[in-house]
Order: structure tokens, then C-alpha cells, then sequence
């Protein structure tokens, strides 16, 4: 079949093809999150250079089966690597296809460090300093970062706990729906750089103060019963529920699929992981496909 009909037919299916695109600062965890998606089932192809992504992309169409999931891992390794992402995703956009970018990043002396473990230098670096190198990558990729649908801060997260991040976004039967996750963090520790709302659950009192509960995390029936009975911990929960349910449909309705959470307290061990496990369970009872993450339990 030649002609218009035929155009449309293929671009539906083109826009059924299932593609995302990882990238993001050297040490920063591609080679986990390509590994992850993997996993869920993703045909992955690494180091690919930007001028390939819609050759890939029609590849994988016309492939059909498991290569209908495909996702292209992109590295400034590449000699053929060009910056203008925005292009090539735009491109492909005009192919009929709908691509998911992931990027991931990490602070500078987190990348500093991941380095110097493996006593590998940067590939930007040349012969300057390791700081040199990224310096000059967050320059490259800083187009790519202000248009990617989800942004993964890895500072904080070990191999496994970037793992199930992925596969928790990925992995569900309906990938195209908004999934909010609800982090716990501790303000002592910074912010997360990846949130979309932060709430301070500072105001309720602290359970490290209670002799028999300091030991003790927000996860554990006592110190979760301690937090949620204090006065303003339900209107405060049930507020930020209301916000996040009456924001969905507008989020959905301009293409964003993932949704972050932070809730924090001073250490993040007690009262913001116990806030965020409720929120992620009012979240989930809604009718949202949500979790609880805690970034900061167990550094104490």
C-alpha cells in the first residue's frame, strides 16, 4: 500500500515503538541504567552517535518483536557525537516516534571520586585535571539535561538502588503513565537536585529525641505511629496528597511522566521517611502509580 494511508499506518505503528535515550555525565551510571533496562526486557544499544538515532529508531520499527523496546545509550566518547540533541530528538519526533530521555548526573566530587577508585581518567579531560573534564562535559550536555523527561541523580545512590529506580520506571505494563516517586531525604545532606516538590516535615517532632525510638527508622511501626499521631502530620500528608492528585492530569497532559516527591527532615531517618511512606501509600490508594525512596537512611 503506497500513498498517504500508508504513511499514517506506518506512523502509528512508528509511535507504538517504545524508545528512550540515556545520557549524561561520564561516572554518572549509563552503563547501570542501560543494564536495568535490560532487564525489563529493552534492546540497548550503547555508544551510539546522535547522527544514527533515527536510523536506529526505523531499524527497531521495522524489526518489530522485542527491538520494538529499544533504547540508545549515547556517549561523548563517540567521535561522531554531536551536541545538538534537541535536534535529533526533535527529528524523530517528526518520524512519528515519541522518545523518553533519561539523564543521568551526579555532583562534581561524586564523579571526582568514581574516577579516581578506578584509576581511569576522563575522556574530556585531555591534559588537564579530572575537574577539567566534567567542567567541559556539563558544557556539552547542558541542552540535553534542560530537555530530558527524567533526570536521575545518582550522587547519593548505590549500583542496586539505581537498578530498581530504573526498573520501577520502566518496567510496568503501562510505561506511559505518570509515576510519582516520594523520597525521603535529610536537609543536612543537601537537597535533592531531581525533585519536583520538596516538603519539610521539620515542623513535627523529632523522634531521635525519644530515647526508645532513636535507634529506630520511619519505616518501623513505632516511630511511624510516633510521627503520623503528632498534631498537623495527617492535614499535612492529605494537603500534599490533594496537590499532587490535582496536578497529575495537567503533568500528564504536557508529556511529563515522572513525578519527584522530596519530603525532608534533618537526618531524613525518622519523620520524613515515615511522611513518605504514608504519602506513597495515599498516592498509590488514588489510583497513582507511586513509591517510597529513601536516599538518606542509614548514613547516620
Amino acid at each position: 500500500m503506497d500513498g498517504p494511508e500508508a504513511d499514517d499506518e506506518q506512523s502509528a505503528a512508528e509511535s507504538e515503538t517504545t524508545l528512550v535515550v540515556v545520557t549524561g555525565l561520564s561516572g554518572g551510571g549509563r552503563s547501570t541504567v542501560a543494564r536495568a533496562l535490560e532487564n525489563v526486557g529493552y534492546y540497548v544499544v550503547d555508544n551510539l552517535p546522535q547522527a544514527l538515532m533515527l536510523d536506529m529508531a526505523e531499524l527497531a520499527f521495522k524489526a518489530g518483536g522485542a527491538a520494538r523496546r529499544t533504547a540508545m545509550v549515547l556517549d561523548v566518547r563517540s567521535r561522531a557525537f554531536s551536541t545538538d540533541l534537541a535536534g535529533a530528538i526533535r527529528e524523530l519526533k517528526e518520524r512519528g516516534f515519541s522518545p523518553r530521555v533519561v539523564f543521568v548526573d551526579a555532583d562534581d566530587e561524586v564523579l571526582i571520586r568514581r574516577f579516581e577508585s578506578v584509576r581511569r581518567s576522563h575522556p574530556l579531560q585531555g591534559d588537564g585535571r579530572l575537574a577539567d573534564g566534567i567542567a567541559v562535559e556539563r558544557g556539552l550536555l547542558e541542552e540535553a539535561r534542560d530537555q530530558a523527561d527524567v533526570i536521575i541523580d545518582t550522587s547519593h545512590l548505590n549500583v542496586n538502588q539505581l537498578r530498581r529506580r530504573i526498573e520501577e520506571l520502566f518496567g510496568g505494563e503501562d510505561a506511559r503513565r505518570l509515576r510519582v516517586t516520594v523520597l525521603s531525604f535529610g536537609f543536612k545532606y543537601g537537597l535533592p537536585p531531581d525533585a519536583d516538590f520538596v516538603l519539610d516535615a521539620r515542623f513535627l517532632p523529632n523522634p531521635y529525641w525519644v530515647p526508645e525510638l532513636r535507634e529506630h527508622t520511619g519505616r518501623e511501626e513505632a516511630v511511624s505511629a510516633y510521627v503520623l499521631g503528632q498534631e498537623g502530620a495527617d492535614a499535612f500528608v492529605a494537603s500534599y496528597a490533594d496537590l499532587v492528585n490535582a496536578t497529575t492530569t495537567g503533568f500528564e497532559r504536557e508529556g511529563k511522566r515522572y513525578l519527584t516527591v522530596a519530603v525532608g527532615c534533618t537526618g531524613g531517618k525518622h519523620r520524613s521517611v515515615a511522611i513518605a511512606e504514608e504519602l506513597a501509600s495515599r498516592l498509590r490508594h488514588s489510583g497513582l502509580a507511586a513509591n517510597a525512596q529513601h536516599r538518606d537512611l542509614g548514613r547516620e
